[in-house]
């Protein structure tokens, strides 16, 4: 599906519960990486977390509502168009979607279940949602006293879906029914109890996850075998090298992984940092080589662009979005300007 119109788009998602203006659309200047809003759509409510379709590009939003739902738009010259109503997913909250096939999956983080609802042949969504709930709860009394599913996403090999779950300190590897949209639970790799995991992303080779948690700062490196569908963990790297005597708690955010192989970053809340990692010594050995500010308050996501030049960060609580240039040879990013969005959560790019 190819939008009227030129140049590269920015999609970004806020929560309208904080003021956030819904989807802003903005322009992505191919030179500098400057983004111009052009349009915000408020059709639904906390679209904090946003997908693009690869192959027909149409654009996905949940909303971060009781009961959760999820919503499809066609990207036009002047913005987007809904691809119908927002359909509801059986889950509370849903936090994270992604696209597998002729299925979008959605993470419901209050509900702690995993939903998979169809797609139609022009994009849009249908139902009824099939579900799957997580059992089990983690020693945090405040934040682990049940499942609360954070993401859901395919691996690269298109044969498996990755389930990560902050209540019960696990990822779940599921197989989906491409008839029934079904997911079925085929091994849990436990994690270290109360780290409460919440997003990983996947090295370019496909054989290596690194899984971000939350409520301690760690970054997990996990062996990923696409063949049996086993995740074994290797290692563990603090993402808060230097807390500092304020006494403010880190709360990693996202995790992103360079296109060439070479960086792994986390973002930090509370510190609010980016740290890079090398994989110089080999992607199952990152090593902190940076810490640098992320350009607002409380980084919520964190997104290279696709030439990986650039990195964006969505910073919630200070209402913007903020690009960085990325030194080629170092990795190190370097702010380079900010786009004012209220309640900031999610960037993606067309």
């Amino acid at each position: 599906m190819e939008r009227a119109g030129g140049g590269p788009r920015a999609y970004i998602g806020s929560y309208t519960s904080g003021g956030g203006r819904g989807i802003t659309v903005a322009d992505v200047d191919p030179a500098t990486g400057a983004l111009t809003a052009l349009a915000d759509v408020d059709t639904v409510v906390n679209p904090s977390w946003l997908a693009l379709a690869p192959d027909t590009g149409v654009l996905y939003a949940v909303s971060e509502t009781e009961p959760g739902r999820a919503a499809a738009f066609r990207p036009t010259a002047g913005g987007l168009a809904p691809l119908g109503a927002a359909v509801e997913v059986g889950g509370v909250n849903p936090t994270h979607l992604s696209v597998a096939g002729r299925r979008l999956l959605t993470a419901n983080y209050v509900s702690g279940s995993v939903s998979s609802l169809p797609l139609a042949t022009d994009g849009g969504l249908a139902g009824p949602p099939a579900v799957l709930t997580h059992r089990g709860s983690g020693p945090d009394a405040d934040r682990q006293e049940g499942p609360h599913a954070h993401q859901v996403l395919p691996d690269p090999s298109g044969r498996w879906v990755l389930t990560v779950d902050l209540g019960t300190d696990s990822v779940r590897v599921c197989a989906l029914d491409t008839g029934t949209g079904e997911l079925r639970v085929r091994a849990e790799t436990v994690l270290r109890a109360g780290s409460g995991p919440r997003h990983l992303a996947f090295h370019p080779d496909g054989e290596v996850v690194y899984v971000l948690h939350e409520l301690e700062p760690l970054l997990t490196v996990c062996q990923w075998d696409p063949a049996s569908g086993r995740l074994e963990p290797l290692a563990e790297v603090d993402v808060d090298p230097d807390p500092g005597p304020n006494g403010v708690r880190a709360h990693p955010s996202v995790v992103s992984v360079s296109s060439d192989g070479r960086f792994v970053r986390a973002a930090v809340r509370g510190r609010n940092t980016i740290v890079t990692l090398s994989l110089a010594d080999g992607a199952e050995k990152p090593r902190l080589t940076g810490v640098v500010e992320c350009g607002g308050v409380w980084p919520r996501a964190l997104v290279p662009d696709p030439s990986g030049r650039r990195l964006y960060v969505a910073n919630e609580w200070s209402g913007d979005v903020t690009w960085f240039d990325v030194d080629p040879l170092s990795g190190q990013p370097r702010r380079a300007g900010a786009l004012e969005v209220p309640a900031a959560a999610c960037v993606v790019f067309a």
